[in-house]
């Protein structure tokens, strides 16, 4: 994911409207060039491909297009460990050769049902095809990984796959955050305004401060200046999008469009000084009021990035 923060979740329920909303926080591309919004529901930059015909929000299935999210270690050990995987062609191959986006050849994201804990993960993979990354999940429970990637091959569509994971022992699920329009993590400020409408575009927009002051030299992450993903409780529809362009700071925003009224949990990541953090934050599409609360206490976010 050539990252970095428009919106997760959703299409077709997750029809993403990821137009010039805003100016803000600019998709760098991996040259230096800013990198084009997309329009196609589970993915970005593929704007040369039409959308499947049975657009549905991604990571609900462990297959599709042809191609299956092989989980090799579905059970990981408390405090986490290796996460091996692959992904099998229709023939049950392992695939070997993929489309880089956003610098990577698969982005792998984890997250426990309740949503309180999130993982961006970056896998290695082997010669055979096998992708192999560590995984650091603090307790006991369900989780579920996606896998975002385009296998080379001709004819080949983005997909994002999603399977199981669960870490034994006792569970006791959290309750979802409440919606809170200020997130803090290690002492950045990052506020979200703007709405999350369900069935039509609306505008996400992050702004990040530290000690009072707006942070205006964001750095690029995975070639931008933001990454957003956004998973639906319920179900953990997954939304990986791009921000619009602008830049370096200190606004970053999207355009989305979530499929249903409910709760979405956003995870925001951004790159300052060296180091990645995530913000993340509860939102509600439909029903009365404001989708993003103007009001509330702040949030601490609950992500984290690996490298295998």
């Amino acid at each position: 994911m050539n990252t970095g923060a428009k919106i997760t979740a959703f299409a077709a329920a997750l029809a993403a409207a990821f137009g010039g909303a805003y100016g803000i926080g600019a998709a760098v591309g991996p040259s230096g060039a800013p990198a084009k919004p997309s329009a196609t529901g589970g993915h970005t930059g593929h704007e040369e491909e039409a959308a499947p015909a049975a657009d549905a929000p991604g990571g609900l299935q462990v297959s599709d297009g042809g191609h299956t999210f092989a989980l090799e270690t579905p059970t990981l050990p408390a405090g986490g460990g290796a996460l091996r995987f692959s992904i099998k062609d229709a023939a049950g191959r392992k695939v070997t050769a993929f489309t880089p986006e956003q610098g990577k050849e698969l982005h792998l994201v984890v997250a426990s049902r309740d949503l309180t804990v999130y993982r961006h993960l970056h896998p290695v993979k082997a010669a055979d095809g096998t992708w192999t990354a560590r995984a650091d999940l603090p307790a006991a429970g369900p989780y579920k990984a996606f896998a975002d990637f385009k296998p080379a091959a001709p004819g080949s569509r983005a997909l994002t796959l999603g399977a199981d994971v669960s870490v034994p022992g006792e569970y006791a699920p959290k309750p979802l955050p409440a919606p809170a329009p200020t997130a803090r993590v290690d002492g950045y400020e990052v506020r979200l305004g703007g709405t999350l409408d369900p069935g039509k575009p609306g505008e996400l927009r992050f702004t990040v401060s530290r000690g009072g002051k707006p942070v205006t030299d964001l750095e690029p992450y995975l070639g931008a200046y933001g990454h957003l993903v956004a998973l639906r409780a319920g179900d953990l529809a997954y939304l990986h999008v791009h921000p619009n362009e602008g830049g370096p700071g200190p606004d970053v925003s999207f355009a989305a469009t979530a499929p249903s009224a409910g709760a979405y949990r956003l995870f925001l990541d951004f790159r300052h000084e060296g180091e990645v953090r995530t913000a993340a934050f509860t939102v509600r599409a439909g029903g009365s009021g404001a989708s993003v609360p103007e009001d509330g206490g702040a949030e601490h976010g609950a992500g984290g990035h690996e490298h295998g």
